[in-house]
């Protein structure tokens, strides 16, 4: 696995937070990833070194199951975080990558980077979310599976390469259904405890047959394949305890890197190749 990833990981939560590192003005060539999830919409820019230069992530349904629902609405999310991230770099962001679920048809990869194009990027590479959080994680061999708001992508990798993948429906919104279901609270309102790790204890009896649904997602989707290891990112990875039951599932050791909500888009910015930052053109 990568040596540097957590301190990736950790560089990458800081500009998240932060909006963008707080240094002397960077003018150097740039990586831009976006990725476009059921549940969070990430906007990730890499210096060429991929070191995390300035981000930023919203929650927001615009996307379901993978595919593009509010067209209009993705592309305005885009754009207002562009354009933030833009003024706290002080040049224009041209150009990114981004992903898609595997399996999905190929007229929704094409919504997606039409949403990318119509926020103001040229669409630069579009993988798929596994293949995307392994460019980060750089595995030779196991499995990558990303639990994101609305699927699990499962990819098979085999001396560094991808020899299986397949996606289903099953991630972090059908917990947030789930529990505001049986708190008898407002979906918005379930997302909120759901995410916070003081509720997990609590909130844990309720989510476990979702995440033994994911277990058995994974479970059919590896069986026949050789698999030491798995390595669980997305940001449904954060809930305490979904590792151990995908490994009690699976019977395969699992592994959760540290920020694994910020994974994939870190690897979707490492797709997308090194471009000039734009400051003949400032914003």
């Amino acid at each position: 696995m990568n040596p540097h990833l957590e301190t990736l990981l950790a560089q990458t939560e800081r500009v998240m937070r932060d909006g963008a590192f707080t240094r002397e003005a960077y003018r150097g060539a740039v990586r831009v990833g976006v990725d476009l999830g059921t549940a969070y919409t990430v906007l990730l820019v890499l210096d060429e070194n991929n070191q995390p230069l300035a981000g930023d992530y919203r929650f927001a349904n615009v996307v379901r199951d993978g595919l593009v629902v509010d067209f209009i609405g993705a592309i305005d999310l885009l754009r207002e975080m562009k354009r933030g991230i833009e003024a706290r770099l002080g040049f224009e962001l041209t150009h990114a990558a981004t992903a898609y679920p595997p399996g999905v048809p190929r007229v929704e990869v094409r919504a997606t980077a039409n949403v990318v194009r119509a926020a103001g990027f040229e669409c630069t590479a579009e993988i798929d979310e596994p293949t995307a959080a392994n460019a980060a994680l750089q595995i030779r061999d196991g499995a990558v599976v990303d639990v994101g708001g609305g699927t699990t992508g499962i990819a098979i990798f085999r001396d560094g390469q991808v020899i299986y993948s397949a996606d289903e429906a099953t991630g972090g919104t059908h917990f947030t259904l789930v529990i505001a279901g049986a708190l008898n609270i407002a979906f918005e309102d379930a997302e909120k405890i759901k995410t916070d790790p003081r509720e997990h204890t609590r909130l844990y009896p309720l989510v476990r047959p979702v995440m033994e649904k994911v277990g058995a997602i994974v479970a059919r989707h590896t069986r026949g394949f050789t698999v030491e290891k798995i390595f669980l990112v997305g940001g449904t990875a954060n809930f305490t305890g979904i590792a151990e039951v995908v490994a009690e599932i699976t019977g395969i050791p699992t592994q959760i890197p540290g920020q694994p909500l910020f994974v994939t888009p870190l690897g979707i910015a490492m797709n997308d190749p090194v471009h000039p930052n734009g400051t003949d053109e400032r914003v």
